[in-house]
């Protein structure tokens, strides 16, 4: 298949165009044309997560490390019911936080 170019200019479509931007703090009250907006406190709970999650390291690398040193040594021990309690705990720690 080959393609022509007739050297015309094609005009930019509306899916092409530039859209404005959100305000970079969405919590803020926007007043536009006499309509206002105000977000919940969960949009500014879930804001406060996200930047908390932004923060957190995303992975330990010297406990990494640690643990394939000890699966290639054969030392590494898995152990079910503190696996277990962790998991347990954690799930109460979510059904408390929803109340």
């Amino acid at each position: 298949m080959k393609i022509e170019s007739t050297g015309k200019a094609i005009a930019p479509s509306a899916a092409g165009e530039a859209r404005p931007r959100s305000p970079a703090n969405p919590s803020t009250n926007v007043a536009s044309g006499g309509e206002k907006v105000q977000l919940s406190s969960l949009s500014s709970s879930l804001q406060k997560a996200e930047t908390a999650i932004a923060q957190a390291p995303v992975v330990d690398k010297q406990r990494v490390e640690e643990i394939k040193q000890a699966i290639a040594k054969g030392e590494f021990k898995i152990d079910a019911g503190r696996i277990a309690d962790g998991l347990i705990d954690s799930v109460r720690e979510m059904l408390a936080s929803q109340r």
